[in-house]
């Protein structure tokens, strides 16, 4: 196990526990992984806030799916960790990054919560793990997070955990459902320098 506050010199992807919770890989063999997975994206509630690149619709695609983001991992272009609870070993949700440019030390970050453990502070708590583990061992400067504009819960994890507002980037996501027409996105970032956000947990 990667202890956050080490350096870290492995692959890159940790496990990481804190607040209660453990992050940790996909696995895109495990029954228990897919199935949340796929739950995930035919959720009502994330396809009201999210327009994946492609329909999660079945067995087969949610691991095709995981199978992608583990390989992205692989090569660094991305970090996908599944939210787990420390204790039970449930699969919460998922935190990671996107769009990782090392050349300008920056990269997108993003959540989702499995509708069963919504009301629990269970992003809030894995972007904070998550996030000081991304600046402590990737040596990123800056961390991107953009949500559908009116999403106010999203807006209240990303405050929580020192993403501050930057404004409002015109037509940045596509509608909910829809790849041919686009709304508005609530942009947020946090830097590297900026002071630590009141703790968590």
């Amino acid at each position: 196990m990667t202890d956050p506050r080490e350096p870290y010199a492995g692959p890159p992807a940790p496990v990481l526990d804190g607040h209660g919770l453990r992050l940790r890989t996909w696995d895109p063999e495990s029954a228990a992984d897919v199935d949340a997975w796929l739950r995930a994206h035919l959720d009502p509630e994330f396809l009201r806030w999210n327009t994946p690149l492609r329909d999660i619709t079945d067995t087969a695609g949610a691991r095709e799916s995981l199978r992608a983001r583990a390989a992205a991992t692989e090569e660094g272009t991305a970090v996908v960790l599944c939210v787990t609870d420390a204790a039970e070993g449930t699969v919460l949700g998922q935190v990671g990054l996107h769009a990782v440019d090392r050349v300008r030390g920056c990269a997108g970050v993003g959540y989702w919560v499995l509708p069963e453990a919504r009301g629990r502070q269970v992003a809030t708590r894995s972007l904070s793990l998550a996030t000081n583990w991304f600046f402590t061992h990737l040596g990123l400067h800056r961390l991107e997070l953009g949500h559908a504009l009116g999403h106010e819960a999203s807006c209240r994890v990303a405050e929580r955990c020192g993403f501050r507002a930057e404004g409002t980037l015109r037509g940045a996501m596509w509608e909910a459902g829809r790849r041919d027409a686009w709304r508005d996105v609530h942009g947020h970032a946090r830097l590297a320098t900026d002071p630590a956000p009141a703790a968590i947990g």
